[in-house]
């Protein structure tokens, strides 16, 4: 069914950050003293879910919250480094000529969301940011209120496992795109209402333009 509301993940789903991200970890990891991820590491933890993560890396909830604002700082200073994937834009452009509304819910800064949206920030009708590890559920709930959107006319597009367990909790449709953080195998073994291989897929599975004779 055609969607009036797309709520959009940035890093991952919109912005090419996961090479920043790998370049990262280990400093915040010596700066806060939690497991370094070596290389070897990584596509394992692609496969897993956000708890499984967490406690690889032997990082406990209470630290959270300064361990991200720490890295949205950094990601701050490395803005320049980090690109849209090829095709949002037009995508971005399409969905909003056809009526769908734009948000997005991101635990990245409202400030370093737009800068990497660049002009396309325009597109978008709510911002709700600084999302904690777990709190996207509350998120989407305000967006959805604030849009006025029936929840079954509502979408959210992530790259986590974790962006797909919020969308189940507020009972919205979720799509997986599978050229972000995790592994694309880690997001099917959920059954998401969509997954997307291609941006452009995205087009067609949340407002389906009819072709012109």
């Amino acid at each position: 069914m055609p969607y009036s509301l797309a709520i959009f993940d940035l890093d991952g789903t919109l912005a090419d950050s996961f090479p920043w991200f790998l370049r990262t970890i280990n400093e915040v990891a010596d700066h806060f003293d939690f497991r370094r991820v070596r290389e070897e590491d990584v596509e394992s933890l692609r496969l897993a879910s956000t708890r499984e993560i967490l406690g690889f890396l032997d990082v406990p909830l209470w630290k959270l919250p300064a361990i991200m604002r720490h890295a949205r700082r950094l990601k701050a200073d490395a803005a320049a480094e980090i690109s849209l994937f090829p095709g949002v834009e037009t995508m971005l452009n399409t969905l909003a000529e056809n009526g769908v509304q734009l948000a997005l819910v991101s635990s990245d800064s409202e400030a370093n969301a737009r800068e990497k949206l660049g002009d396309t920030a325009r597109l978008f009708s709510h911002f709700d940011c600084s999302a904690s590890v777990f709190g996207k559920p509350a998120k989407f709930r305000r967006v959805i209120r604030r849009a006025g959107i029936a929840p079954a006319r509502v979408i959210a597009i992530g790259d986590e496992v974790r962006d797909i367990e919020a969308a189940r909790a507020v009972g919205i449709a979720c799509g997986a795109v599978n050229w972000g953080y995790a592994a694309p195998a880690a997001l099917q073994a959920l059954a998401p209402d969509h997954m997307f291989a291609h941006i452009s897929e995205i087009v067609d599975a949340v407002c389906p333009i009819p072709a012109r004779a």
